[in-house]
């Protein structure tokens, strides 16, 4: 197939290994893949569940296959298909989660934090012999605050390299966790409480970080038909409770993801539209549009779309506790700002499927910014432009589309190597650079240049 390049070379090329952005800011309009922090809370509750439900997904990753997993090896009757890029997931009564019989189950987790964050307290509260597999970088991340939790409750652990062995059954009765470490574990122990046999607390102890993915869990356990209350930083939860979501569901748009896409808007006169977003949502990461408006930018939400255009950038202050995910597509923006901005409040991302900050400043030390990584964030001096270069995201998805949208302020292409990272989040990424959020050159000089392609 031969392609034509624009006036201004702008085009994109891909291989099995790397993905070449050229120079160029991007305009159009895209929607984004449905909530993973939401899909998995909701996938939990369904299966947890007596009653038929069905769970749309729009474009579903790989830790949400890694939930649905774990959920049949657990009993839940899972079935799937796909049309275009929704995924319908029907969770039959038939066999809720929990009756898979005595024997061991096996649990392969992947990369996904939040799958076995979630799920290693509910397989505690089923009392299952189990055993968590974890690939990538998540054998080294938390989970000692978890697991004693768990342990003063009748859990039973034991670790390997990439292995985590499960064995005994939670009691009701009082639980606690710091506040400041991360907040999926308050989720999975939320999930797990309410099939125990009697009332339970769970303590929060010092500031929540992340209060906001917390909110999500109980929007899910309210639909879910689960009661409990939450006063002065302590939760008390019934017990015996039976989850009772049923009925469709089709999951929301994601704002993480969309956030690259937003600021690869900010960097365009032209802008970018991204739609299936929901400006009531209780994501905490549609924040990123007062960090858009904060940064200068021209930000128009109608209806469930949000545009972003470019005006006179300026570099911010920004405390990134609540909205650490969102740090990568910020820095990109923060790179061709005027000026100075201070990340701070971020240390949880070293913890990440990389070291957050230092694969961040990485990347945007190889492609001509000027950042400096600090303990709990960075600082970085906004520049005109960027130079382009070659960019290795350490297999983090977030550091891959960050790179991937800084090519818009760049001079020569940006070069990534590992593209199929991005699978972890937002699989179909490179496809919404090559035809939806396209550069200046317009649908007919081709986006992307596939592999044994001719131009």
């Amino acid at each position: 197939m031969n392609k034509k390049p624009s006036e201004n070379g702008i085009l994109f090329a891909k291989d099995g290994k790397t993905v070449t952005v050229m120079p160029g800011s991007r305009s159009g309009m895209a929607y984004v893949p449905s909530s993973k922090s939401v899909a998995h809370r909701m996938l939990i509750c369904a299966a947890l569940s007596g009653s038929r439900t069905e769970i749309a997904i729009r474009e579903k990753s790989k830790d949400i296959d890694a939930t649905v997993s774990c959920l049949k090896a657990l009993g839940a009757g899972i079935t799937g298909s796909t049309e275009g890029n929704v995924t319908r997931f029907v969770i039959d009564p038939v066999r809720p989660c929990g009756q898979c019989g005595s024997e061991p189950v096996r649990l392969n987790a992947g990369e996904s934090g939040s799958t076995l964050r979630f799920l290693v307290p509910v397989v505690c509260a089923l009392g299952k012999t189990a055993v968590f597999t974890m690939e990538g970088r998540l054998p080294e991340r938390p989970m000692d605050a978890l697991l004693d939790a768990l342990s003063g409750g009748g859990g039973e652990f034991s670790k390997s390299s990439n292995e985590l062995f499960i064995s005994g059954r939670l009691r009701p009765g009082h639980y606690s966790l710091p506040g400041n470490v991360s907040s999926q574990f308050i989720s999975g122990i939320l999930f797990a409480l309410p099939l125990l046999e009697g009332m339970s607390t769970l303590t929060v102890e010092g500031k929540t970080e992340s209060s906001d993915y917390i909110k999500l869990t109980e929007d899910a356990l309210r639909k879910a038909g689960i009661e409990f209350r939450y006063a002065g930083g302590k939760y008390i939860v019934p017990g015996c409770q039976r989850y009772s979501l049923s009925g469709m569901h089709f999951i929301e748009g994601d704002w993480s993801g969309a956030a690259f896409l937003l600021c690869a808007g900010a960097m365009s006169a032209r802008g970018v539209t991204v739609c299936g977003l929901r400006a009531d949502s209780a994501q905490g990461d549609k924040r990123i549009i007062d960090v858009l408006r904060a940064f200068g930018a021209t930000v128009a939400l109608t209806g469930d779309c949000v545009t972003v255009r470019k005006n006179t950038l300026c570099g911010i202050s920004l405390d990134a506790s609540e909205i650490p995910d969102l740090v990568p597509a910020i820095a990109s923006l923060a790179a061709v700002s005027e000026g100075i901005t201070r990340i701070t409040g971020a240390a949880r991302l070293r913890l990440k499927e990389s070291d957050r900050i230092r694969s961040t400043a990485s990347m945007l030390d190889s492609i001509g910014a000027i950042a400096f990584e600090q303990a709990d964030g960075l600082v970085i001096e906004g520049r005109r432009t960027l130079s382009g270069g070659n960019v290795d995201p350490f297999g983090d998805h977030r550091i891959a589309m960050a790179a991937g949208i800084a090519a818009g302020a760049a001079q020569r292409p940006v070069v990534i190597s590992d593209p199929g990272c991005v699978s972890k989040s937002f699989p179909g990424f490179w496809d919404v650079l090559k035809n939806d959020i396209t550069s200046g050159c317009g649908t007919d000089c081709g986006s992307i240049k596939e592999a044994g392609e001719n131009e």
